[in-house]
């Protein structure tokens, strides 16, 4: 053995078999679509076939645009493992009851096919799939998501205009009609799952006690989403809205609990967790308030899932010893 070998450092791990502690991909994946399901079905009461035709058109569009690309690269079709059906479940949760099929076709294939299977599929996409589709249909179809106008033929017996549109054109003054209560009960304008608040908090705390979603990355974001609108609101009452207005409006609370920490695109370890959400948070508000754009989920997402390699270099120093030679 020669001087180099002696002085070699190897890291020394246990063999196999392991332990499988039962979780799969497939249950994770049905199980965040049932913690959806409350979000879901209340958009479908206020807005009746339409919302229930978006989010099965959007699901089976995903699936179909899965099935194809899996048949012309030659992998095994995986359409089992319930990505596809969550990536079409989420996308159609932020549309508008309103969409039209193009939109969504082009929607799925853009989640589908740009957004994951280009990058080698499922758990190998840098940026998630249903924000990139939104994002990109947000700024080439703008007009399509004018909640106001979109939903103007809707009477449900409440305010039914959009409060973050309400709050960035027409001033704080625009918000006295809606209520705290009643935006947690969905009593607003909006995508198709992201209005019942009360609904997306329940199956986020389902999520993370289940410990299918990280809650280092879920109440992180919030607390930056908080206190960044906090710090608008101290400064000028009179022209930014309170922080509680903030996480219950727009797409805060699914971007939060079922869009922020998916797998792929958000860090593995804790520290930049938190960094990841809190600057999400930021970001968010920084947009709604001085942005262009009325919500700024879908970008202050995808900007953080680009700087997600660079945070998930911070580690902790590891404990322990090498052991020389062994």
């Amino acid at each position: 053995m020669n001087s180099r070998t002696r002085d070699r450092k190897t890291f020394v791990v246990a063999h196999a078999p392991y332990w499988h502690d039962g979780n799969t991909v497939s249950k994770r994946h049905r199980h965040i679509m049932l913690a959806a399901l409350p979000a879901v079905l209340m958009g479908v009461s206020q807005y009746g076939a339409p919302a229930l035709g978006v989010v099965t058109f959007s699901i089976g569009c995903a699936m179909l645009w899965e099935l194809v690309m899996n048949l012309i690269i030659g992998k095994r079709v995986a359409l089992g493992d319930g990505s596809a059906a969550l990536t079409g479940l989420l996308l159609g949760m932020l549309l508008p009851a309103t969409a039209p099929w193009w939109l969504i076709v082009l929607g799925t294939f853009l989640a589908i096919v740009v957004g994951k299977q280009i990058f080698g599929g499922l758990g190998l996409n840098p940026l998630n799939p249903p924000l990139l589709a939104l994002a990109m249909l947000l700024i080439s179809f703008k007009g399509v998501f004018d909640f106001n106008e979109a939903l103007l033929n809707y009477d449900l017996g409440f305010p039914m205009t959009y409060p973050l549109a309400d709050a960035k054109f027409f001033g704080v003054q625009a918000l006295e009609r809606f209520s705290l209560g009643g935006l947690l009960m969905g009593h607003q304008a909006g995508a198709v799952g992201s209005t019942f608040g009360l609904g997306l908090i329940i199956g986020g705390v389902y999520l993370m006690l289940r410990g299918f979603v990280r809650w280092e990355i879920s109440l992180s974001f919030l607390v930056g989403v908080f206190v960044t609108a906090m710090l608008f609101h101290l400064g000028d009452s009179a022209k930014y809205a309170g922080p509680f207005f903030h996480l219950l409006t727009g797409y805060t609370l699914i971007g939060a609990f079922f869009l922020l920490p998916e797998d792929s695109s958000s860090p593995v370890n804790c520290l930049p967790m938190f960094i990841f959400g809190v600057l999400a948070g930021v970001m968010t508000v920084l947009i709604r308030n001085i942005g262009a754009y009325v919500d700024g989920i879908p970008f202050s997402i995808l900007l953080l899932n680009l700087a997600n390699p660079l945070l998930d270099k911070i580690r902790p120093r590891a404990i322990g010893k090498v052991v020389e030679n062994a």
